[in-house]
């Protein structure tokens, strides 16, 4: 059988509404088969998730005094004092403040966001354990602003 004639066939098979072929003759054997899906790929397992335990809640920061001001995260993610584990935290209770110095890192989907100071003042309060998830708009230190 020659080239052009085995395309013949296979063309023909693709249109017929049949779904597998076999010829046979003398030194040559054809197989044709339809609608066969390639063998499927193994599925990966995903193991149990354990549970999960949830962050604490977010404190409620009762701010009595009108100079003192909560400085809250600004996004989602895992907070941190110290720009290193080996390293000084960046303000301590009784620190003085100034706007733009930097305060904390919020580690957010693996980029180390470094948050600054936006008032001016003395921390009073650190809300938030190292190392401890964030939400969004928690609050994390209480300044006294003078």
């Amino acid at each position: 059988m020659h080239l052009d004639e085995v395309k013949e066939l296979i063309k023909i098979f693709e249109e017929a509404t049949i779904s597998e072929m076999k010829l046979e003759t003398e030194g040559f054997k054809l197989s044709l088969k339809k609608g066969v899906a390639a063998p499927a790929a193994p599925v990966a397992r995903v193991p149990s998730v354990e549970e999960v335990p949830a962050p604490p809640p977010m404190q409620e920061v009762p701010v009595r005094d009108p100079n003192q001001v909560v400085i809250t995260a600004p996004m989602v993610g895992t907070f941190y004092r110290a720009p290193a584990p080996d390293a000084e935290p960046y303000v301590s209770v009784g620190d003085m403040l100034t706007v733009g110095q930097p305060i904390c890192i919020i580690e957010a989907m693996k980029v180390m966001n470094e948050i600054e100071a936006e008032v001016s003042g003395q921390v009073v309060q650190i809300l938030v354990e190292d190392a401890q998830p964030v939400e969004y708009g928690q609050p994390l230190f209480v300044v006294r602003t003078n």
